[in-house]
């Protein structure tokens, strides 16, 4: 397969810009299609996203995880729900997510609610995931403090051990989350700092749009 011209593209893109023909599109449709174009373009990691929570103060904290799917106009990725993510997740259900691909001058900002996903999703996504991945999911403790690294070799090791010719269950633990957006910011860059900005919010069930200044 050829490889893709990286400078080529970057340079389409910002000649193109963000046209005001962009008010009529369904901004999560249009989220997908530059999450699937950075993935023609093999970016590394194309679908990662940096996604911030906030603790009992009010301290962000961030961290990149990968989006899995869309359901239902959300975006979804999967964790350990006792994880420090999963845990603040629960307690304030409010989040702000960036897909960043700057070898392309491009960024999605996407601000919302986040809400657990159902047994049946978060059970489907699971039974396709890698046997290993499976494992490491019932192995690890995210967040947690270990011992060292060898206490958690030992650990995966374990559970190896103890699921050697049966199947891998979902830990009830582990599971997907789906943030909500209610504002979809799209960002592409362009010469002398005079970049596009589009804002999508969500107002009675409706997109709204508007452009900001750089």
């Amino acid at each position: 397969m050829e490889a893709v011209d990286l400078d080529r593209l970057r340079t389409e893109l910002v000649e193109a810009g963000l046209s005001d023909e962009f008010a009529d599109r369904d901004p999560i449709v249009l989220a997908q299609e530059w999450i699937a174009l950075a993935r023609e373009a093999k970016l590394f990691n194309p679908d990662a996203m940096a996604v911030a929570s906030v603790d009992a103060e009010g301290r962000p904290s961030v961290r990149n995880v990968l989006m899995r799917n869309v359901i239902d106009a959300g975006f979804c990725f999967y964790t350990n729900y006792d994880s420090q993510k999963g845990v603040e997740f629960m307690a304030k259900p409010v989040v702000e997510a960036l897909f960043s691909w700057l070898v392309l001058e491009r960024q999605i900002r996407v601000r919302g609610s986040v809400e657990r996903l159902g047994v049946e999703d978060s059970d489907a996504y699971f039974d396709g995931r890698p046997r290993a991945s499976k494992l490491a999911a019932i192995a690890s403790d995210q967040s947690r403090p270990i011992p060292d690294r060898k206490w958690l070799e030992r650990r995966y090791r374990e559970v190896v051990d103890e699921h050697e010719g049966r199947d891998v269950v979902r830990p009830d633990h582990w599971g997907g989350f789906r943030i909500v957006p209610e504002r979809i910011e799209f960002w592409q860059g362009h010469p002398n700092r005079l970049h596009n900005r589009l804002v999508f919010t969500r107002t009675n069930g409706n997109w709204d749009i508007s452009r900001l200044a750089p």
